[in-house]
């Protein structure tokens, strides 16, 4: 399943990135922080990780997007240390209200790499801002529900070309 939702992610870039090249369709790689919020906090110090993000112009001021990375959620000591690692793959919307300043929301599958740790529903909606030159930064709050919720504040910091 994983692979197949990966060449899925990879085939969707593609096809996307060859009929939207003149529409300044974009890819971002960003570095990934959160802090774990509610029950999660208290088995979960941080969650780190990186994320490559494909943004497809459908109407002024308006982008679809397509996210995929790695996020490790650092074990606390009291409940035996270590990480547990997590695929998130999201598609969504992220619309422009002023010049930088933006609202998106993101959905799709979080993927436990443990052995049978299996697949999660993911959602994600922040704010954030472009900056000049292909910087952004943007906040947010994700949930991934499977069997219970894991949820964290994220703050994502990325360069686009």
């Amino acid at each position: 399943m994983k692979k197949l939702l990966l060449l899925f992610v990879v085939v969707a870039c593609a096809t996307f990135s060859a009929s939207a090249q003149s529409d300044k369709a974009k890819f971002s790689i960003g570095f990934e922080g959160g802090l774990p919020i509610g029950s999660t906090g208290d088995v979960y110090s941080v969650a780190l990780g990186g994320s490559l993000k494909y943004e497809m112009p459908i109407a002024t001021g308006t982008m679809f997007t397509l996210s995929g990375g790695y996020t490790s959620f650092k074990v606390k000591d009291t409940f035996g240390g270590g990480s547990v690692g997590f695929v998130p793959a999201k598609a969504g919307i992220k619309y422009f209200f002023s010049d930088g300043f933006y609202g998106e929301a993101q959905a799709g599958a979080a993927f436990n790499t443990e052995s049978g740790g299996g697949t999660a529903f993911a959602y994600s909606p922040g704010i954030g801002y472009a900056l000049e030159g292909g910087f952004d930064i943007g906040v947010r709050y994700e949930a991934w529900s499977k069997s219970g919720t894991i949820s964290q504040i994220g703050v994502r910091i990325a360069y686009g070309f």
